[in-house]
């Protein structure tokens, strides 16, 4: 690891790459479904459309592998073409590009460290050119507040996927808005205090209360209720 640089995450920016932040309170559940490149299940596929998705990769490089937030970089490529680049100290970059089969990667991880045969193919011959781009922060809170997470560690972490399960359960229930599922995250995560997680019971008793938050943070905004209580 003292030869690597830096980790590139690729991104395919989701069904609303191009679209305008000012329409995102008018995105269906439907549009939110319907993915450019993957087909996945409705939650992973609504956290590509909020770009969380990639924050969760952000913050299992960095456990996995043993590097700080600031060298896991996140970029936009529509193609989903590469899905993943080392940079190493030297300035060379060792890209992983595949058909974008989900099969492939499951296949590598019940095989590893051995490689098996597949009929998985990429047409290397059709491939024509390879857009990037920086990701819209602004646009995509969903990704800064990944970092924020993977940063303070912790209970932050812990907040950070309860409430994404919970917004996005309630967003696929038409009970909140596409751009309220990172208005709930950031509010649960700023309500979380920080703390270590030094046993499975912490670790299951944070989630429950984050989960309870955002829940009741749900029914705030879907219909009058008590305020919010933030977690002692």
């Amino acid at each position: 690891m003292e030869e690597v640089e830096r980790i590139w995450l690729t991104a395919s920016g989701g069904p609303f790459l191009k679209t305008p932040k000012s329409e995102f309170p008018s995105i269906t559940v439907q549009q939110a479904l319907n993915h450019p490149t993957w087909k996945m299940g409705k939650r992973i596929t609504i956290d590509s459309a909020t770009l969380m998705n990639k924050g969760f990769e952000v913050i299992e490089a960095c456990r996995l592998f043993q590097v700080p937030p600031d060298r896991v970089q996140v970029i936009v490529h529509p193609q989903s073409t590469i899905h993943s680049m080392v940079e190493f100290v030297d300035g060379s970059i060792l890209a992983q590009f595949s058909v974008t089969d989900m099969r492939l990667p499951i296949l590598y991880a019940l095989t590893y460290p051995e490689r098996v045969p597949s009929d998985l193919r990429f047409p290397v011959m059709d491939l024509r050119h390879l857009d990037f781009s920086p990701p819209d922060m602004s646009k995509f809170p969903c990704l800064r507040l990944a970092y924020e997470a993977a940063e303070a560690g912790g209970t932050k972490t812990i907040a950070l996927n309860a409430a994404d399960e919970v917004a996005v359960a309630a967003f696929l229930e038409e009970k909140i808005g596409f751009e309220e599922i990172p208005q709930i995250i950031e509010d649960v995560m700023a309500a979380t205090p920080a703390g270590r997680l030094e046993s499975i019971h912490i670790v299951l008793a944070r989630d429950s209360e984050a989960r309870q938050l955002a829940e009741d943070m749900v029914r705030q905004r879907s219909r009058s209720a008590s305020p919010v209580r933030a977690i002692p």
